[in-house]
């Protein structure tokens, strides 16, 4: 029974000391966006490679998710005689909740992974160290780098995913169902404008749909950079660190989404 107790305490010891680190590696990172020196160049080209590089794979899957949801849809509405509604249901649905989430982890699959195993190799031999030994932050030099990218490009890839998915239920609404696409587009915008307006012009949906991916973002680059920089082992060490970083951030977009939804249901729609 003691050795039980002594291993879950010596389990809850890592935890905390793990959480510590990684919200400490937050900030650091976090501050050294805004002070000198810059790393412009590396910023752009992580804005490349993470986020632009993940367009095809959105295209895909909002696209399809969007046929799919007006597919389902479409049966309960048609019970009701209600199949005009597609629209306003794939709308709402894409915006406020499928876009952000499906964008957020399916950069994670692909950028958290993709730092973890960069920044894991570094460690691994030893390029770190060297980058320490000549002067060189390596949170300001790699990770920072990471986390704009990261937060600047996902909501703009969450656009597209919305974008991409009306589009596709579209495609259902309009050769399935037999709607006109000014009946469906009519239901995705009536929905947006009844959601509201912030600051007299700005939609609802629109601040709870792009204010996600801004903290989802931070979660994905966070993540891969706390796994990839903690790597010991070698190159079985890396193959740990990239699948940790990949279920972790996906873990913690699923578990942060619900209490940013709430949040932000009782500050904009509470009101």
């Amino acid at each position: 029974m003691e050795r039980v107790v002594a291993r879950i305490d010596q389990w809850l010891l890592s935890v905390a000391i793990g959480v510590r680190e990684y919200f400490t590696l937050g900030q650091r990172a976090a501050r050294f966006s805004v002070t000198r020196p810059f790393y412009a160049l590396d910023t752009l080209r992580q804005m490349d490679r993470l986020g632009a590089g993940s367009v095809p794979i959105l295209l895909l899957t909002g696209s399809f998710t969007g046929m799919v949801l007006a597919l389902h849809s479409s049966i309960e509405l048609e019970r009701f005689g209600a199949t005009v509604y597609v629209g306003n249901l794939v709308g709402a649905s894409m915006i406020r909740e499928l876009g952000p989430v499906l964008a957020g982890l399916m950069v994670a699959g692909r950028a958290a992974s993709g730092i973890a195993a960069e920044l894991g190799s570094m460690r691994a031999s030893e390029q770190i160290e060297a980058m320490e030994s000549m002067g060189t932050d390596p949170i300001r030099k790699l990770v920072t780098p990471r986390l704009v990218a990261v937060v600047v490009m996902l909501p703009a890839l969450t656009a597209i995913t919305d974008a991409v998915g009306i589009l596709g239920g579209m495609l259902i609404a309009v050769h399935r169902l037999d709607l006109t696409y000014e009946t469906y587009l009519r239901g995705v915008v009536s929905t947006i404008a009844q959601s509201g307006l912030v600051f007299g012009y700005i939609p609802r949906d629109f601040i709870l749909g792009l204010t996600k991916p801004v903290v989802f973002g931070a979660i994905i680059a966070l993540t891969g950079s706390y796994y990839g920089l903690a790597v010991t082992g070698g190159t079985e060490g890396v193959g740990r660190a990239t699948t940790r970083s990949v279920v972790m951030s996906s873990i913690l977009i699923l578990a942060v989404n619900f209490f940013l939804t709430q949040l932000l249901i009782a500050l904009l729609y509470e009101v």
